[in-house]
């Protein structure tokens, strides 16, 4: 499983995500329950535009670890970049903070909930008249 990683790792490293999701996914199949494995699947997936299939990998990440602080800040990133979906992103990012409360990056997460509480916003705006 290792090698596998690693040779993933080495695709996904050169921005090669097709491949990469591939030796991802064979890791996988030897250790399900990986979570930084998983992650990086889930990486690769969005960046080759398929945000429902990371959101599907870091969803299933929770269920070994419902408290998994990175997994967390990525679902709240995919879902606000990838779905636009700005009250999903800051759900995630307010279980992130209520689960982690010492959560190192406490302050960017704060900061990117803002951010999407703006988005939110204006997006619920009524159009100017002219």
């Amino acid at each position: 499983m290792e090698s596998l990683n690693k040779v993933a790792l080495t695709y996904k490293t050169t921005h090669q995500f097709d491949q990469a999701i591939v030796y991802f996914k064979k890791a996988l199949e030897i250790d399900p329950k990986s979570i930084p494995i998983r992650a990086d699947l889930a990486s690769c997936l969005y960046y080759t535009g398929d945000a429902d299939g990371a959101i599907a990998e870091l969803q299933k990440s929770l269920t070994y670890d419902p408290k998994h602080a990175g997994t967390l800040m990525n679902l709240g990133i995919i879902k606000w970049q990838g779905k636009n979906d700005a009250k999903g992103a800051i759900a995630e990012w307010q279980t992130l903070l209520k689960l982690n409360p010492n959560f190192p990056q406490k302050a960017v997460v704060e900061h990117m909930i803002e951010q999407a509480k703006q988005t939110q916003s204006v997006a619920a705006a009524p159009a100017p008249k002219g």
